[in-house]
């Protein structure tokens, strides 16, 4: 399931985006302007999003099946990068069709002052919103610059609500700048172009999300920062000589997959083999509780092999 700031910052999300796309679709009725219309479908496409990252939580907490003997904690990756296709297709591709039509059909913005207040009070609710998603990605964020958190965060919920929010509030302020240069200008080709920006806006937007989700929906190891401390873990375990490797894999969020070869002291007997294994596994879950499946190999130092006269002047000849 979405962890609580996560689930707190969807649930914001989906409840302003409800009020405002209801709110901008009937001054679209009233006004006309393409660029109301185009902030309406991408305010109900983020609903249908946040309904999807909130599907995508509740898929994940089935439990494993002989079928899935992992668990379903990717669904949230898969659902994650749903909503970059559903931002893309229904945001960006209607907003830049719905422009190029309203430049090559043009119509009169009427009553401008209903589209502003809708516009003003639309970039109220998404601010609260978007201050709502950034204090909770500030719990997390655990002194990451604000790309870097959305270039690595294991959890893909608040990376999508934030940059989703960021999309919603500069897209409002196009579409007030593109219906306010209609009005003054008396050319609705502002209008237009202002749909046009928000269109390419939705677009980079859902491509940087596309790109983020696959990488976690095809498997990402560990951060930094909890490999090290996996491996300082490991290597720290009494009768452990050596770490040969190690090998991670986030399964969901907060379901990360360790495997290890470690080399051991080769003197050690069966029982002592196995309680040096169950040490390292237990000393590591206790370091990152998300490592919740871990496979640990053992290995000896293996004797170097001798080279026989016959064999060194085979080699030479």
């Amino acid at each position: 399931m979405a962890t609580g700031g996560s689930k707190k910052a969807i649930v914001a999300a989906l409840l302003a985006n409800l009020g405002i796309a209801v709110a901008k679709f009937v001054g679209f009725l009233l006004t006309r302007a393409s660029s109301m219309l185009a902030e309406s479908v991408h305010s109900l496409a983020d609903s249908g999003n946040q309904g999807l990252l909130l599907f995508g939580g509740s898929r994940s907490r089935r439990e494993a099946t002989p079928e899935h003997p992992f668990g379903y904690a990717r669904d949230r990756y898969f659902w994650s990068f749903v909503v970059a296709v559903v931002l893309f297709a229904l945001g960006s591709l209607f907003s830049l069709f719905e422009g190029v039509h309203k430049l090559a059909h043009p119509e009169p913005i009427r009553s401008a002052l209903i589209a502003v207040i809708i516009l003003v009070v639309g970039i109220v609710l998404e601010s609260f919103s978007f201050r709502t998603a950034i204090v909770e990605a500030n719990h997390v964020r655990h002194g990451q610059g604000w790309w870097e958190f959305i270039r690595h965060a294991k959890t893909p919920e608040l990376p999508v609500v934030l940059l989703e929010d960021l999309g919603a509030l500069v897209g409002l302020v196009l579409a007030l700048i593109g219906v306010g240069l209609a009005v003054t200008t008396g050319d609705p080709a502002w209008d237009a172009y202002g749909t046009l920006a928000i269109g390419t806006l939705l677009g980079v937007i859902a491509i940087i999300l596309a790109v983020e989700m696959k990488s976690l929906l095809i498997g990402e190891a560990a951060s930094t920062r909890d490999l090290e401390q996996i491996r300082a873990a490991i290597t720290g375990t009494p009768n452990v000589v050596d770490l040969i490797h190690v090998k991670t894999q986030h399964l969901g969020p907060e379901e990360l997959l360790v495997a290890a070869k470690v080399r051991l002291d080769p003197s050690l007997s069966f029982n002592e083999v196995v309680t040096t294994i169950d040490l390292a596994e237990r000393t590591v879950r206790e370091t990152v509780p998300a490592a919740t499946l871990m496979y640990i190999e053992p290995d000896i130092e293996a004797a170097p092999q001798p080279v026989s006269p016959s064999c060194g002047h085979a080699g030479r000849s």
